[in-house]
């Protein structure tokens, strides 16, 4: 299941670029990340924090990027809480300078294959992960005006 959601952003290329390929920036603009943890070039840590107050860690691997462009990622689903509902679960963002760099387009892309069971709730997935790119949206619309600054 592809989901995609996209915005035209106040601010040029490159503040935006410096927000969305610095993993350290997601608990700042996507949802329900608390902190990010062993942040290395490749690779990081998501703690995650449920609507019930639970943490949950997340791992996550760089699979592309294309600086100032795109980047995308992959959430390392073996041994973890979401292997059970996931089979594949990847992000992209792509970014694209608009009225002269000085907005930005941003897209956001999940690819999320559900596993057993839970492909009886393809719809419920489809909409949660759409609820989520939106809100990774107006998070990264809340900083990066700051971002630009």
């Amino acid at each position: 299941m592809r989901v995609k959601r996209s915005r035209t952003l106040p601010a040029g290329r490159d503040a935006v670029w410096r927000v969305v390929a610095d993993p350290a920036h997601l608990p700042r603009w996507w949802p329900h990340v608390e902190r990010v943890e062993d942040l290395r070039a490749e690779a990081w840590t998501a703690v995650l924090l449920s609507p019930k107050g639970k943490q949950l860690r997340a791992d996550y691997t760089l699979t592309s990027i294309d600086p100032e462009h795109s980047i995308g990622w992959r959430h390392e689903l073996e041994e973890s809480a979401f292997e059970r509902l996931l089979s594949e679960d990847l992000t992209e963002i792509v970014l694209e300078p608009q009225d002269g760099d000085r907005t930005t387009q941003v897209a956001i892309q999940a690819v999320r294959s559900p596993r057993g069971l839970s492909r009886l709730g393809g719809f419920l997935l489809r909409r949660a992960t759409g609820r989520q790119l939106d809100e990774a949206l107006d998070g990264l619309a809340r900083i990066v005006p700051e971002a630009a600054a």
